[in-house]
């Protein structure tokens, strides 16, 4: 029988005062992600493995929270694929962390942490400027 992992995590964008640029910020974010594929046909990220609280008063104060889940078999032996996914997803989002664990059956526990080195990344920007560490069991590494 093959062995399952885990993945869960929250992507944080920035909080704002301002509140037309939240809410254009909100709608971008929730149209990236009703636009990745549903059902059977997503191999690592898809649409029903993330949610976001949508309304102020309803689990959104200033900074938007899109949490997201999901079980896989084995997929830390396709880890790479998953993050490259992962960081593909976050180049079209509004952004300023992300956090994901990876709960694996033989290889323990894994935290993967993204952080904009601005504070916050638009999907205008052409690359990807993070610092990305992981920890394993309680130690960090970089």
């Amino acid at each position: 029988m093959e062995s399952e992992s885990i993945v869960y995590g929250c992507i944080r964008d920035w909080p704002s005062l301002d509140d037309q640029e939240h809410r254009l910020r909100r709608e971008t974010n929730r149209r990236v992600l009703d636009s990745l594929p549903s059902g059977e046909a997503w191999p690592f990220l898809g649409r029903e493995m993330f949610s976001c609280c949508e309304q102020p008063g309803e689990g959104l104060f200033r900074t938007q929270v899109i949490h997201f889940g999901a079980s896989y078999p084995a997929v830390e032996y396709e880890w790479s694929l998953w993050v490259k996914a992962f960081e593909a997803l976050l180049r079209q989002l509004y952004w300023s962390s992300a956090v994901v664990h990876l709960e694996t059956e033989l290889n323990g526990i894994h935290t993967f942490r993204w952080e904009s080195e601005q504070g916050f990344h638009s999907p205008q920007e052409d690359n990807l400027r993070v610092r990305c560490a992981w920890e394993r069991e309680g130690g960090v590494h970089g």
